[in-house]
């Protein structure tokens, strides 16, 4: 079988588990409810999440040109932001994070530097996982939703208990990863747990953790400086904007619980298992909001105005490859002439 053959195949289970979870989603919801429950929105919190979404956006490609810049790789905000745009256009196709390697195709080719590219790339999609993980489990501890569909008092209790103890262990293996002194230890202990994975598996975790060894000589002012600009227009941003989601399909639900879910449905869509996340958001939405009483109607309205947000931004990156598409013709005349 062809390498062509096994990434349409690929391609192919991700988008039937994206229309098996969206089918379900659907037979879940009544149809006239949910036409109701569009009726009685507020759509203007609709334009505020649109517009909070292209903030947070452009502050995430200031972000990036920072890590970018600390590997001799000088691009321009715009061009991130244009790169990143152009991503979400592609995500609408192709799933998770096999999107990204758009974007550091278009950036690759502004610096001439792929592996710096890639290695500021993963650091950066580390640092999100590693913050939106720590905060989401977090959540869950203060939360502990298990009060609300688990009986068994034990269980209850060692639901945060967990949490607690994954929170730490993350932690701390991220502090000793980003030292100089211990990083190559902690990379060495990581590659002997992942001995009974597969070998492609294991040789893309050892990659990852490869990539992220160059930052440990940056000092922990940079580490903090960007994991700062990370909580705000990652999580603190991507709160907000469930919140106004939330406030435009009339959902109501404790502020912990947006941050969970912040967190648990960024994680899950870099997981290439469908297209542009749809079915994984959708359904999570709908069965974990459900213990606060949150109809389904009003879960899956939710939901799509999420996935609005990318729409817009997949525009925006349309709008992008178009201009540059027609700057690269009028660079090289030959094209038209050939």
């Amino acid at each position: 079988m062809t390498a062509t053959a096994k990434k349409l195949i690929k391609l192919l289970i991700r988008i039937l588990i994206t229309a098996g979870l969206l089918i379900w989603v659907f037979s879940q919801i009544d149809l006239e409810q949910f036409r109701q429950t569009t009726k009685t929105a507020n759509w203007s919190f609709l334009i505020a999440v649109w517009l909070l979404t292209v903030i947070l956006f452009w502050i995430r490609s200031m972000k990036m040109r920072l890590i970018l810049k600390k590997q001799s790789c000088l691009v321009s905000t715009n061009t991130i932001f244009g790169a990143t745009a152009v991503t979400c256009l592609y995500g609408l196709i192709l799933p998770g994070i096999l999107s990204t390697g758009v974007k550091w195709y278009i950036l690759k080719k502004g610096t001439g530097k792929s592996g710096n590219v890639l290695c500021s790339m993963i650091y950066n999609q580390w640092l999100i996982m590693t913050i939106m993980m720590v905060f989401g489990l977090a959540a869950l501890m203060f939360t502990n939703p298990a009060l609300l569909s688990i009986s068994n008092t034990v269980n209850q209790r060692l639901f945060p208990l967990v949490c607690g103890i994954l929170l730490v262990a993350i932690i701390v293996i991220s502090l000793l990863l980003l030292n100089s002194r211990t990083g190559g230890k902690i990379t060495k202990s990581i590659a002997a747990l992942l001995r009974p994975f597969p070998a492609t598996i294991r040789q893309k975790g050892l990659n990852v953790f490869e990539q992220i060894a160059t930052f440990q000589t940056v000092g922990a002012g940079f580490h903090l400086r960007i994991a700062s600009i990370t909580i705000f227009d990652t999580l603190i941003g991507g709160v907000i904007i469930y919140i106004l989601s939330a406030r435009a399909a009339n959902v109501t639900a404790p502020i912990g619980t947006f941050v969970w879910l912040c967190a648990m449905i960024y994680i899950l869509g870099r997981i290439p298992v469908s297209v542009a996340n749809l079915g994984v958001r959708e359904a999570m939405l709908v069965l974990l909001l459900a213990p606060y009483g949150v109809e389904k109607p009003q879960a899956l309205l939710m939901s799509m105005i999420l996935f609005s947000a990318l729409i817009v931004m997949a525009v925006i990156g349309a709008g992008y490859q178009i201009f540059w598409t027609l700057t690269a013709k009028k660079s090289n005349p030959q094209i038209n002439n050939a």
